[in-house]
């Protein structure tokens, strides 16, 4: 027996004083979760209003129906370690959403299309500077892009969202206080394995959780792995 209550959510990462209602189904006798969607990854979903201004990919499977399916194939021999001990991946088929790959690899072609702009993910964060495809100039009819084969999903652990949340003044949810792991960002992609996150990203993380990153100190071998990749492609937004 479900019953689909409504679940009222401050999406802080859009804006702090935004208040949004998700209907989430609960399950009565249900098996505990070891995977919820935090907050910050709510913007990857058409059912919040903080995906009307992310550029990357966004589902429009329900938040609860993506937990549903995640959850049903978890197996915790399947997480491979991240850049840091509390960050975790779990690489799953897309089998499940119609999410799309959305990084090109630069050429002479697309070059020109090259686009620069300064951003922040949430209203607390520092804007850094970001190269990305726009959509309408690289994308056709006759040029789709390819549906995704499989999701990565990055994991950080409970305890790791409880500090950055309480560095940057945000209130934990009652859910995250009982799940091991949130999903704090999906990839889509055609390998099983981690994409490099890109120089900026690692370099916000080095600012510390009060600009809202993990805190994680730069490793050079990492980021040169990850300049490598990217100076070579750019996302498409």
């Amino acid at each position: 027996m479900r019953l689909l209550l409504p679940v009222f959510t401050a999406f802080q990462h859009c804006h702090p004083s935004y208040t949004s209602q998700i209907n989430r189904p609960l399950t009565i006798m249900s098996i505990p979760k070891a995977l919820v969607v935090d907050p910050f990854c709510y913007r990857q979903f058409s059912e919040s209003e903080c995906s009307k201004s992310y550029g990357g990919t966004v589902f429009t499977v329900p938040i609860a129906e993506f937990e549903e399916v995640v959850n049903a194939r978890w197996n915790e021999s399947n997480l491979v370690d991240g850049y840091a001990p509390f960050c975790k991946h779990i690489f799953i088929e897309n089998d499940f959403t119609d999410a799309e790959v959305n990084i090109l690899e630069i050429n002479s072609e697309n070059e020109k299309f090259l686009r620069t702009k300064y951003e922040a993910r949430n209203s607390k964060e520092l804007p850094v500077l970001t190269r990305f495809f726009p959509k309408d100039l690289v994308i056709s009819d006759d040029k789709p892009l390819p549906k995704a084969k499989y999701l990565d999903l990055i994991l950080y652990s409970r305890e790791q969202i409880m500090k950055e949340n309480e560095s940057m003044g945000k209130e934990n949810s009652e859910e995250m206080n009982s799940v091991p792991w949130g999903i704090v960002s999906i990839k889509a992609q055609n390998v099983d394995y981690e994409i490099p996150m890109t120089p900026i990203t690692a370099m916000r993380n080095a600012l510390g959780k009060e600009e809202g990153g993990s805190g994680v100190p730069i490793d050079r071998d990492a980021y040169m792995a990850a300049y490598e990749f990217w100076n070579r492609h750019a996302t498409v937004s």
